[in-house]
C-alpha cells in the first residue's frame, strides 16, 4: 500500500497533549482528522502512511468555543479528534519532528 495524497487530507497531525501521552501507554495514537473522515478511512490512512496494523478507531468531535474577537461574537472551528488503536508490537513515535 502506498501513500496517497487523500491520506494526507484525512490525518491532519498528531494531537500532543496529556490526555494524548496517557493514551500512548495503552498502545493508542490521537491524530486531529478531516471532519468528515469516517473510520474505515482514518483506518486506511493510518496503516498506509505509518506502516502499521491498526485495532480500532474511536472518533469524538469537539464544538468549537464561542469566543470573541474585537468585540463580536465569533465561534472556533469544530475539531474531530481520532483515537486509533495500534495491534500488539505496533508503535508510532509522534514526539520526533519537535
Amino acid at each position: 500500500m502506498s501513500a496517497k495524497p487523500e491520506h494526507y487530507d484525512v490525518i491532519r497531525k498528531p494531537v500532543i497533549t496529556e490526555k494524548a501521552t496517557l493514551a500512548s501507554e495503552a498502545n493508542a495514537v490521537v491524530f486531529e482528522v478531516a471532519i468528515d473522515a469516517n473510520k474505515p478511512q482514518i483506518k486506511e490512512a493510518v496503516e498506509a502512511l505509518f506502516q502499521v496494523k491498526v485495532k480500532a478507531v474511536n472518533t469524538v468531535v469537539t464544538k468549537g468555543k464561542v469566543k470573541r474577537f474585537r468585540g463580536t461574537l465569533g465561534t472556533r472551528k469544530d475539531v474531530k479528534k481520532a483515537y486509533v488503536t495500534l495491534e500488539e508490537g505496533n508503535s508510532i513515535d509522534v514526539s520526533t519532528g519537535l
